[in-house]
């Protein structure tokens, strides 16, 4: 019997580990609907920062069905890619792609790795229109998804995780990803909305100054993105007045009239592309110290010298990549703070992200993702 029980069990083991996939569609964030087996057993993932949700979805087993994926997380990101290098050292290994709109991307070497699917962020999407990709790819079998957590946000970032999810036979976690986004954004929303009228401080949010000599001052975000985080953390954001697009390109004059009660900029290791090298270095264990000499220098730029919110101190820096990740929920809460400390004194957004990391990531937490330029001071 103990023999018989060995083998029934061996048995069933082979049965559920060659369990055929299930064939499916998938409608992506622009309405195309795509035919594939799900879950997708080789994966190509378009944008290396999709990491972010995949590795939620996942945790340990999220490089099992990843074959490749672009270069921007050790170019744009590198301190998070050295957390998820540290966990999962053979990613090291792990092919690298260019990015299609930029012509560096080769369709021979991605069909090489026989993938079944291959995503791509939104923006994209008109370069590989125009190239005739998609058609390309699909004769080689490789299935196109589009996903969005950039764009336009608040429409496609909860679908984008359940794709992912579907693409991942991770269903059950996409949701509780979203209902735990969901709650902590609530915890920002909710509380202004039972604090009625209460007054939202002008706030210029300025997209990674110090990263390149081409713009020297002050490229902002419309009323997505960044600028919709802005709103929903209880201020108002310039650049919605100025601009419908995601982003858009202030003139110094232009801040100055403003003159915002709070300035922000973005910030991320950007080592690795920086051709002016005075970015903002803030991120996955970045030193806060480092992060506030960059900052305190960017502010000695001619149009904020005379701003109240650096004459007043309120000058914070922020992680660049939460603006391609559904982590919005942090900067919500890290933005409410600043604008409304009485209001916000007991959140703690650092106590969040890290319950986020041991809640969903595979990677251990380090903080570092946001600066003060009064950080410190006595």
């Amino acid at each position: 019997m103990r023999i018989l029980r060995k083998a029934l069990l061996a048995l069933a083991a082979v049965a559920f580990a060659a369990a055929p996939v299930t064939a499916a569609e998938i409608t992506d964030v622009t309405g195309r609907k795509i035919e594939l087996d799900l879950p997708a057993k080789r994966i190509l993932l378009g944008e290396a920062r999709q990491i972010h949700i995949a590795a939620a979805l996942k945790r340990e087993s999220v490089f099992d069905t990843i074959v490749g994926w672009r270069d921007d997380l050790i170019k744009k990101d590198p301190d998070s890619y050295a957390g998820y290098l540290e966990r999962f050292p053979e990613i090291e290994k792990l092919p690298r792609f260019g990015y299609i709109p930029s012509g560096d991307f080769s369709l021979e070497a991605a069909i090489a790795l026989k993938p079944d699917v291959l995503t791509l962020n939104l923006e994209a999407e008109e370069a590989v229109e125009e190239s005739g990709f998609i058609e390309k790819a699909a004769a080689a079998g490789l299935a196109v998804v589009y996903l969005d957590f950039r764009v336009d946000p608040s429409k496609n970032s909860e679908k984008s995780i359940r794709i992912l999810g579907q693409l991942f036979g991770a269903e059950t976690r996409a949701d509780e990803f979203i209902e735990y986004r969901r709650a902590q954004i609530a915890v920002v929303s909710e509380r202004l909305a039972k604090a009625g009228a209460v007054d939202r401080p002008t706030v210029f949010i300025e997209r990674s100054p110090g990263i390149t000599g081409e713009t020297a001052c002050c490229r902002t975000f419309g009323p997505a993105n960044f600028g919709e985080m802005v709103e929903k953390a209880g201020g108002h954001n310039i650049g919605s007045d100025v601009f419908t697009t995601t982003f858009g390109d202030l003139n110094p004059e232009q801040l100055v009239v403003a003159n915002p009660e709070h300035v922000i900029v973005t910030g991320s290791n950007w080592s690795a592309e920086s051709d002016l090298n005075q970015f903002v270095s803030v991120g996955r264990g970045a030193d806060p110290a480092a992060a506030r000499e960059r900052l305190k220098g960017l502010m000695q730029r001619p149009a904020f010298a005379s701003l109240e919110a650096v004459r007043a101190g309120r000058v914070y820096a922020a992680w660049h990549q939460f603006y391609g990740a559904p982590y919005e929920f942090v900067p919500i809460q890290q933005f409410a703070k600043w604008f409304h400390p009485d209001l916000f004194a007991d959140i703690d957004p650092d106590r969040t992200f890290r319950e986020f990391h041991e809640k969903f990531l595979p990677v251990a937490y380090r903080p570092g993702y946001f600066v003060s330029l009064t950080d410190g001071e006595k």
